[in-house]
C-alpha cells in the first residue's frame, strides 16, 4: 500500500541564514588575514556578480 507523498519542507529561510553566516565568517577571515580593503573589494565584487546575474536573468 503506497501513501501519497507529503509536501517537501520549505528550507528557504534556513538557507538564507546559513548563507549569511558563511559570508560573515568569510569576511571576518579575509579582514583578519588581508585587511578591511580586501573585504570591501570582495563585497564590491560579489555585488557586481549579483547585479550581473540579475540583469542576465531579466532578459
Amino acid at each position: 500500500m503506497r501513501h501519497p507523498m507529503k509536501e517537501a519542507p520549505n528550507y528557504t529561510n534556513a538557507c538564507l541564514v546559513m548563507g549569511f553566516v558563511n559570508l560573515f565568517w568569510m569576511f571576518i577571515f579575509i579582514w583578519i588575514t588581508i585587511g578591511m580593503w580586501a573585504v570591501m573589494a570582495t563585497g564590491y565584487a560579489i555585488d557586481k556578480c549579483i547585479s550581473w546575474l540579475a540583469r542576465r536573468r531579466a532578459t
